[in-house]
């Protein structure tokens, strides 16, 4: 079964099982074989690289090591792709490097995910941000990769803010007046919006008219904690500034790029085909079930140029006990509850990888 063959949510639940640990298996044999700092990681901590009857039982890295090491299973040569995560001043960033293979994956695959939320039609775009986040198109940060990755999905891109942040009212208008009555589709990030959108527009008395949008946004949930909005918050808010009501949040990392978590029509994130979700808890990292929150580990069949197929984050979510999701598609219900606090996860990122 290969992967670019299966539709975004057309597994059932054992078959998906079962391609995803076979094609799992089969990376951590790749990877293994190819990157000696995951080999590292795999003899010290779990005895070398076993086939596993299940996905807990896979190894997996600590989503961290990628901060602190580069961690490649082809020639450098080979690398098409440089992305880095998002980090505030000071921090280290995941650096993480993608093959014409892997790239190529990532963008199929977010295709069929984001396709299901919008259709097949490429839509008129307006990206909540500027135009200087794609500038460097060979370094690539989680903004500039967000942007270009869902800029396929549209048509007559406009960007909604200059480049001194300030919102650009005429480009906006003239976007707004051009689609009026059509369906439209825009693109942002979480916090970025927050701050940059809808605190500019209620400090200003200000509104603008995109109440004919799809919104599409992602990333920056620690930010907005900091600042006690939730998910209704910033809906009712946008909502009141934009007229946006339709919004889909998604859920995902550099380190898994085109592996995200996508919220349906009943506010619910999904596990695609080709990604899946389980729980560990905190302090002992056994399995949790349905219901209980602890650390996420997130598997993806995706990443075939470095070793992020089997992943421990350091966010905190619940997989949701839902047999069947009103919206009809197949795929974990997966609630995120944000960072665990000051999150180091200990064990196997404590190992030298280089």
């Amino acid at each position: 079964m290969k992967v670019l063959d299966i539709a975004a949510y057309g597994l059932e639940p054992e078959a998906k099982k079962s391609f995803l640990i076979e094609k799992l298996n089969s990376l951590c044999e790749y990877h293994y074989s190819r990157c000696p700092s995951y080999r590292r990681v795999l003899d010290t901590m779990f005895g070398g690289c076993r086939a596993a009857p299940d996905l807990a039982g896979l190894p997996y890295l600590p989503v961290r090591l990628f901060k602190n090491h580069e961690l490649l299973s082809v020639d450098r040569s080979e690398v098409v792709k440089t992305m880095t995560s998002s980090g505030t001043s000071g921090q280290q960033v995941s650096r993480i490097f993608l093959d014409k293979l892997t790239a190529g994956l990532q963008i199929k695959v977010l295709s069929g995910i984001v396709s299901s939320v919008l259709g097949q039609q490429r839509l008129p775009m307006m990206v909540l941000d500027t135009s200087s986040t794609v500038s460097n198109r060979l370094q690539f940060s989680a903004r500039t990769a967000g942007v270009l990755g869902f800029s396929m999905f549209g048509r007559d891109i406009t960007f909604a803010l200059n480049n001194d942040l300030s919102i650009d009212f005429e480009g906006v208008e003239a976007f707004a007046q051009k689609y009026v009555g059509h369906k439209v589709l825009l693109f942002g990030f979480t916090a970025f919006i927050w701050e940059n959108v809808v605190m500019k527009l209620e400090a200003l008395g200000a509104k603008i008219n995109l109440d004919g949008g799809i919104l599409l946004h992602g990333g920056g949930w620690k930010r907005l904690e900091a600042l006690s909005v939730n998910d209704e918050m910033f809906k009712r808010r946008l909502r009141e500034v934009t007229g946006i009501t339709r919004v889909h949040n998604y859920y995902g990392m550099v380190e898994q790029t085109g592996s995200i978590y996508m919220e349906c029509e009943a506010g619910h994130l999904h596990s695609s085909s080709f990604s899946e979700i389980v729980i560990r808890d905190p302090l002992t990292f056994r399995l949790l079930p349905p219901g209980e929150v602890g650390l996420v580990q997130l598997f993806s069949v995706l990443p075939h140029s470095y070793p992020g197929h089997v992943l421990l984050s350091e966010d905190l979510g619940e997989i949701l006990p839902v047999t069947r999701c009103p919206c009809g598609r197949r795929g974990s219900v997966v609630r995120i509850h944000g960072r665990v606090p000051n999150a180091e996860v200990r064990g196997c990122s404590d190992v030298h990888a280089g």
